[in-house]
């Protein structure tokens, strides 16, 4: 099956999320420093070439990402199982319960990408546009992964799947990439530091706390 559109409740779904191992090293290999390398070298040379906004969109993006990643995680410690996992043989390390590293990397470029894709100085209507054609193109990628043979990407609950995927995941992604760059410095500045803050503080409690 190339799509799956819904979590099936199956109890293999279930094991295969009581399986999955968290930060550890069995599967690490050495595409992780290639694909960091990657992610370098296309931040820096917009550093290089001073496009702010193309940098404000990356992280306006990932910073959403992770909190909606930790955010996951905590649903998953909570209820027993995340709305979204990755699994052990689809990846070479698990960040947290529903994000490998691969995938988390894409996530650091997917803000660049969205916004380089507007048009030269887009509109309103532009930049949602473009955030709903990207947020559709994202879940229908998703419902691919989760029908993969080695399930790449696993959904446990009945009522989760591509649609509320679209709807409350992927849409405020490319929200924040297209529309962020467009508030003035300091508010560009509030959103980052508000966002990454609040990353950082989960992080440093949850993670030791075991929540996460």
């Amino acid at each position: 099956m190339f799509f799956k559109f819904w979590g099936d409740g199956s109890e293999l779904s279930k094991e295969l999320v009581r399986q999955i191992q968290v930060r550890s090293t069995e599967n690490f290999n050495w595409t992780f420093i290639f694909i960091l390398s990657v992610v370098f070298y296309v931040y820096w040379t917009e550093v290089k070439n001073k496009n702010r906004e193309v940098i404000v969109a990356g992280f306006s993006l990932y910073g959403v990402h992770w909190l909606y990643e930790i955010c996951n995680a905590i649903i998953g410690h909570v209820f027993g199982y995340p709305l979204w996992s990755v699994s052990n043989a689809s990846t070479t390390f698990i960040l947290l319960i529903g994000v490998c590293w691969e995938l988390s990397m894409m996530f650091s470029l997917a803000g660049i990408i969205s916004y380089k894709m507007l048009p030269d100085n887009p509109t309103k209507k532009d930049r949602f546009i473009g955030a709903l054609s990207m947020a559709i193109l994202f879940a229908l990628f998703e419902s691919f992964l989760a029908g993969t043979s080695n399930n790449s990407f696993i959904w446990v609950y009945k009522w989760w799947g591509v649609l509320p995927v679209f709807v409350t995941t992927y849409i405020p992604f490319f929200l924040a990439s297209n529309f962020v760059p467009a508030m003035s410095k300091k508010n560009q500045m509030r959103f980052l530091a508000g966002i990454w803050g609040l990353v950082a503080l989960l992080l440093i409690i949850l993670i030791p706390a075991g929540v996460i």
